[in-house]
């Protein structure tokens, strides 16, 4: 590693500048959830894809009805009857109406919808003669017109969204079946090391402490849409290691925590050194960080191994990266300034991503504080848990005191 410590900014910026979006594959549409779009959906159909009523009761002639009061109720003869789906066009009369049903097609000769709770019986003596008590809004009243939401042809949704279940029905309304053509998942390969782990759950000796760096970043790479081809924990050997590195070669990424700092035992570092960057970045928790290209492929993140500073170092790296090789423009978390509701130390010289809650119990003021009690700390684990948010506080600040604006990335 270097003397300098480089700055967020760059480390992002570098690693960034190695990534590529994968390329397309075809899913269905209703198989996307939660995928990428490669390339701009256009509706093939207008939505509504025809004029339609927009509630249950009865198509008129707005100048029929349009003096039509409580005290002087209008009577209409029902002609006809349209239920949804029915594509019946009936003809429509002067002192006449039809009864249609929320959905159905509009009848070319009517002009505006009168509901059931405007007539004298509604639904009750819905057939025969109606009496109308009120006169509609004017012209077209209670009508959804035909491509009023989008036309065939106008773009639904644009490359690089992600396929939300509200998408995918979007796209669905719009006449889009079939497959869809999205980038490919990135294959992840999640290595712990350390010699000190032991499996959760297992008994514990003296020096040994329970591995959680797997599951917590096999977690964080599939919700960030990753597909993760396999989890393993190494020990400090470097054979070792780097059986279990050649494995990975046909992942897009493998992210490793543990061994990348400056003590004897990094085997990360011993394994990769020359092959991969090992630098140190101005930030808290996180400061040695690895990131580079293996000889067979893989883009490999060395990210550092206690839980919070592995987590906190996912979230400002790899999580950006695993997006932009989905193709997604977007790849920061939301970010809002709230004020901070104690006060904290923070580290000089360094950024601090301290792990914390949102308190929106007061709707007009929200605020943010430390998730563990104790404050900052990269091997808090716990505090995890009830983590809704990082505090982000820049690296020239030596103390934040309550009450002060505090730069908060949400973390759902």
């Amino acid at each position: 590693m270097s003397g300098r410590l480089r700055t967020v900014e760059e480390h992002l910026a570098a690693i960034l500048a190695g990534v590529r979006a994968l390329d397309p594959v075809e899913v269905p549409l209703a198989a996307a959830v939660g995928r990428v779009l490669a390339e701009a959906l256009r509706a093939r159909v207008d939505i509504p894809v025809f004029d339609n009523s927009a509630m249950d009761g009865f198509a008129v002639r707005f100048d029929d009805v349009a003096d039509a009061r409580p005290e002087r109720a209008v009577t209409l003869r029902v002609v006809a009857d349209l239920p949804a789906g029915d594509p019946a066009d009936p003809a429509l009369g002067a002192g006449e109406a039809i009864r249609i049903m929320t959905g159905a097609p509009v009848p070319t000769a009517a002009d505006a919808i009168v509901p059931f709770e405007d007539t004298r019986d509604g639904l009750a003596a819905s057939l025969g003669e109606i009496a109308v008590l009120r006169a509609p809004r004017g012209r077209g009243a209670h009508i959804r017109r035909q491509g009023e939401d989008l036309r065939a042809g106008d773009e639904v949704l644009p490359a690089g969204t992600v396929l939300t279940p509200h998408a995918l029905g979007a796209a669905a309304a719009a006449g889009i079946g079939g497959a869809v053509r999205v980038h490919r998942r990135p294959r992840v390969v999640v290595l712990s090391t350390g010699s000190e782990l032991v499996p959760s759950g297992e008994p514990l000796a003296r020096g040994q402490i329970p591995e959680s760096n797997s599951t917590l970043l096999a977690g964080l790479a599939a919700a960030a849409g990753a597909e993760i081809v396999r989890v393993a924990v190494s020990s400090d050997d470097e054979q070792a290691f780097a059986e279990l590195l050649h494995a990975a070669h046909d992942a897009d990424a493998v992210i490793t925590s543990g061994g990348v700092s400056a003590g004897a035992y990094e085997v990360v570092k011993n394994a990769l050194a020359g092959r991969v960057a090992f630098v140190k970045v101005a930030m808290q928790p996180g400061k040695p960080q690895a990131f580079g290209r293996l000889a067979d492929g893989p883009l490999l993140f060395g990210l550092p191994g206690n839980p919070v500073s592995a987590a906190v170092s996912f979230e400002v790296f790899v999580r950006p990266a695993l997006r932009a090789m989905q193709g997604i423009r977007e790849t920061a978390r939301p970010v809002l300034r709230l004020p901070a509701a104690v006060g904290w130390r923070t580290p000089a010289g360094r950024r601090q991503y301290l792990p914390a809650i949102v308190d929106t119990s007061d709707p007009a003021r929200w605020s943010v504080r430390p998730a563990a009690p104790g404050g900052s700390g990269s091997h808090l684990a716990g505090s995890l848990a009830a983590a809704t948010a990082y505090a982000v506080v820049p690296a020239e600040v030596d103390a934040v005191a309550a009450g002060d604006p505090v730069d908060v990335m949400l973390l759902s």
